[in-house]
């Protein structure tokens, strides 16, 4: 996405989008294997959390060295598992649902009535501000579930096969997905554990004890299920860690084909992986060491706030590079060979939401009981660092452009190529479903 800002917007926006990702994605490398490492406590166990931490680190960079199709087959088997786990946990809330649980407990909506569907948050003199709050609250902190997960699908647009025909499956594919999963997956939860479960309140945080699936599991009866449940979280966590460095190498990568970071970084081994790209952004990995150390837990989260506001500012560069591309095209005279039915509409509802959940990412600490300066700084400090790194090459370059003309965006480079690779659809197109299976 940094190239496209380079190369459809400025030269300004590029440098600034690409440092974004790859600091941004760099850290959620460390975060995801945490989480993992944090997941594996669930079980007794003598080993020590540096040495659960090293053994998925090695994974992670090892994959990321190996050519696109291996990087590609394995996430489409980390894919499958966490949608095969989806389907069977919204199963097993409709049987749940109508009481066909060991304990027979049918639970209906009974949870919306006692203790309710929504709680109150910050403010209780007044219930419907205090659920609107929570409310408020709820979007803001799920937004880190998949943040930078749209621009996957422009990232492994570069080494997928047909990307024209696959990136718009790709897609549609993954709007099915939020609806199918993250809309149900929540109906769900609400269904079958109830908010005041006392497992989620005083639940041990340093593992999936917490997880409202696992509480509803125990408290259906259902023996052995929440292990598979747990062993499943710890799957995805490690998938997304590997698609995070994956997509960090990518930027700094772009970066270098820019002309924005050392032209070093453009080289490739003999499988066409960019390897000093991705031995620098695994560097971020060390990071997750933070984890052994509880007081370290500060910075490091820290770090994650600090990467939620850079996803939204990410969305919103996204929506400004769609605009000057969109203004090129038709300049230009050039045919789309795909175009969504909801734009141009679509862009602009796209770019208000992110620019409203951009600003009220901290507005929890404007509340007097919330205050802390240390929570406004985690919560903003994203926009004065992209806006130093965008301001910062202006000056450097202010003989350029604000924004490139229409009429000389660039709109061949690369097309020849694109179109002599481009393949006939066929019935099971290996490489480029696996690699939309990474849009997981």
């Amino acid at each position: 996405m940094s190239y496209h800002g380079f190369r459809y917007v400025s030269r300004s926006l590029g440098f600034a989008m690409g440092y974004l990702y790859w600091y941004s994605l760099g850290i959620l490398v460390p975060y995801e294997i945490v989480a993992a490492s944090l997941v594996i406590d669930y079980w007794p166990n003598g080993v020590p959390l540096a040495a659960w931490i090293t053994i998925m680190l090695v994974v992670i960079v090892v994959l990321n060295y190996m050519p696109v199709g291996i990087y590609g087959e394995t996430e489409f088997w980390f894919a499958g598992i966490k949608i095969i786990t989806l389907i069977g946990l919204l199963l097993l809330s409709f049987i749940l649902f109508w009481g066909g649980g060991p304990n027979r407990q049918r639970l209906g909506f009974h949870y919306w009535k006692d203790p309710g569907a929504m709680n109150t948050y910050l403010v209780t003199s007044n219930e419907n501000t205090g659920r609107f709050i929570g409310l408020l609250q709820c979007i803001v902190k799920s937004a880190i579930a998949f943040i930078f997960a749209p621009e996957l699908i422009i990232v492994t647009a570069g080494e997928m096969e047909s990307p024209r025909r696959n990136v718009p499956k790709a897609g549609r594919r993954y709007i099915y997905r939020l609806v199918i999963f993250y809309l149900l997956g929540a109906l769900a939860i609400g269904v079958i554990c109830s908010s005041q479960d006392q497992a989620l309140l005083t639940g041990d945080t340093n593992n999936a004890s917490a997880s409202p699936f696992v509480a509803a599991i125990q408290n259906a009866g259902i023996p052995v299920l929440r292990h598979i449940v747990n062993a499943a979280i710890l799957t995805s966590a490690w998938s997304a860690g590997n698609s995070f460095l994956y997509m960090s190498s990518r930027s700094l990568y772009g970066l270098a084909v820019s002309g924005n970071a050392p032209s070093i970084f453009k080289s490739c081994n003999r499988f066409g992986v960019p390897w000093l790209a991705v031995t620098v952004s695994a560097l971020f990995s060390l990071l997750s060491y933070l984890a052994v150390s509880s007081g370290s837990y500060t910075v490091f989260n820290w770090l994650i706030n600090f990467t939620n506001t850079s996803g939204f500012i990410s969305w919103i560069c996204c929506c400004i590079v769609y605009f000057r591309f969109n203004a090129a095209i038709k300049a230009q005279g050039v045919e789309k060979p795909y175009s969504s039915r909801l734009q141009p509409y679509g862009i602009w509802v796209g770019l208000s939401f992110a620019i409203f959940l951009l600003l009220i990412n901290g507005f929890t600490c404007f509340f007097p009981q919330n205050w802390s300066a240390a929570n406004f700084f985690t919560a903003y400090i994203g926009i004065p660092a992209f806006a130093l790194l965008y301001v910062g090459h202006r000056i450097w370059f202010w003989s350029d452009p604000w924004a490139w003309k229409s009429t000389e965006v660039d709109l061949q480079t690369g097309l020849q190529e694109i179109l002599a690779a481009e393949k006939p659809a066929r019935p099971r197109d290996t490489i480029g479903r696996k690699l939309m299976a990474l849009v997981e």
